[in-house]
Formats: structure tokens, C-alpha cells, sequence
């Protein structure tokens, strides 16, 4: 008869037994445990609300050569008037909607376009850029991102709401 040895159990292992891969896991060293994605991982979770992609989108936008105002007329209008009130920030996700989830996002925007330059070149570039800085700032993977033209800046144009914004409070 050969005498039975106990061989040292490994991490993983009990009483000679193949350990599941959930014990595995959780047996695992935490340096070892994989991510799921950059915002979910083994050691927590981070959320991003809408709000933050919505800033960070119009910020992106804003910087691309073209695009004169972002939003509506009376949206624009209502930014004027409010931006004039002494302590009031600007709002910077002023025309941009947003929808996201826990991993991804989809954007649209209202843009008005400078004359003379290309909307396609503009809107690709809006492309390139928000989705640049919005997946390198929130991890988010973002799927698509719309531009909705709403107008055309003239040179000559000179709106009511530019004209409001000029004028000092009485």
C-alpha cells in the first residue's frame, strides 16, 4: 500500500477539488481581477451624468472653425438675456441633447454655421472632436453624434438677441 501525501492546497483548490472560476476569481489576487470596462471595474463604479457629456459636447463643438451659435433661436434669445444677469454663468450644453447609459452615449446638437463655410467639413469636424474629447474625458463609447443645421450666420445679419446682449441694463 502507498502511503497518501497531502499536497499544500493552491488558492483555488479544496481538498483536491477543481475550484469553480467564480471561487477562482474570488480567490484571485486584486492586482490579477480584470475590468470589465474602465467605468465598472472589481473595486467600484463610476457614474457620469448626462449633464457632464452634455458641457463636455458643447464645449467640443464651440471649438470647431464654423459653427457660429449653438441652439435654437429662442434658445440663443433666452442665453442672451441671461447671460446679461450679473453673477450668471454661461450655459455651455445650450443646444445639445443627450442620451446615455452606463457605457455608451449618442448626441445631438443645433449649431448655427458661419457663411462661406463648408457644413459638411463643419459637422465632420464636430464629429471628430466631440467624440475625441467626450469618450477621452468620460470612457463613455459614443455612438453616434447628430448635427442639426438650424441657420446660417450672414455677415450682415445683426439678430435681435446679439443687439439685446449689447445694450447695458437700464
Amino acid at each position: 500500500m502507498v502511503p497518501v501525501t497531502e499536497d499544500p492546497q493552491l488558492p483555488g483548490q479544496s481538498g483536491g477539488m477543481v475550484a469553480t472560476q467564480e471561487e477562482q476569481k474570488r480567490n484571485a489576487p486584486v492586482e490579477t481581477r480584470r475590468t470589465t470596462d474602465l467605468l465598472h471595474t472589481d473595486r467600484g463604479d463610476t457614474t457620469i451624468e448626462e449633464t457632464v457629456v452634455q458641457k463636455l459636447a458643447g464645449m467640443a463643438t464651440r471649438e470647431v472653425p464654423g459653427v457660429y451659435a449653438m441652439g435654437s433661436a429662442a434658445r440663443r434669445a433666452f442665453g442672451a438675456m441671461t447671460e446679461r444677469i450679473p453673477g450668471s454663468q454661461t450655459n455651455v450644453s445650450g443646444g445639445v441633447s443627450v442620451e446615455k447609459g452606463e457605457r455608451q452615449t449618442a448626441i445631438d446638437l443645433s449649431i448655427v454655421v458661419e457663411y462661406g463655410t463648408s457644413i459638411v467639413e463643419v459637422s465632420q469636424g464636430i464629429r471628430r472632436n466631440v467624440i475625441q474629447s467626450v469618450e477621452r474625458a468620460t470612457g463613455l463609447e459614443v455612438l453616434e453624434v447628430n448635427v442639426h443645421v438650424t441657420d446660417v450666420h450672414l455677415p450682415e445679419d445683426e439678430r435681435p438677441e446679439q443687439e439685446a446682449a449689447r445694450k447695458p441694463l437700464e
